[in-house]
């Protein structure tokens, strides 16, 4: 993984929410569509695994998407995320209801996304990070670009960051008999 800035080391230390889109960061955007119609997307195990990791050293994730999947239903469950917001027209909504419920600031949550409906949570975050195929006004903004692309472990090398960040790697990799 590489060097991250001591601002952005900094910033995330004071996390206690990740904020996650879910198609182009969860998964690698596409949809698949079956043969009665239903939409299926894949998810990556190193992501999922990296979520639970960053829950078990306390720090909140919560995923805010605008479309409306049983699939992201079923994912959130088996990931053990109590946050999930679908369907979502007007992420800011979704984003102060989550803020007040766990009574804590913008400044403490980052939010990772990939598309111009991100920009809204984007400017009322403390971090915001993204992947390589982002559109070009997300990649502007964000403090950190991940080097997998969204589906890839994207989720993955940013829990990462902020566990070595908030000093609780060494916590997480005793957890497997490191």
């Amino acid at each position: 993984m590489p060097e991250i800035s001591t601002k952005l080391e900094g910033q995330c230390r004071e996390l206690a929410l990740l904020i996650l889109d879910v198609d182009g960061v969860l998964t690698d955007g596409r949809l698949y569509f079956g043969p009665d119609g239903e939409a299926l997307k894949a998810f990556h195990t190193q992501d999922g695994a990296a979520i639970k990791m960053l829950q078990s050293a306390g720090i909140q994730v919560a995923l805010i998407t605008g479309r409306e999947s049983a699939m992201v239903e079923q994912r959130a469950a088996e990931l053990g995320i109590q946050h999930l917001y679908q369907g979502t027209a007007d992420k800011t909504q979704a984003l102060s209801k989550l803020l007040g419920k766990l009574g804590i600031d913008g400044r403490q949550a980052a939010h990772m996304g990939d598309d111009l409906p991100d920009l809204a949570l984007f400017n009322r975050v403390g971090v915001r990070f993204t992947v390589p195929d982002a559109n070009p006004e997300i990649l502007a903004r964000a403090d950190y670009c991940t080097h997998a692309p969204g589906g890839h472990g994207a989720v993955r090398e940013v829990c990462q960051l902020i566990l070595k960040a908030q000093d609780r790697w060494h916590q997480v990799l005793a957890g497997f008999d490191y």
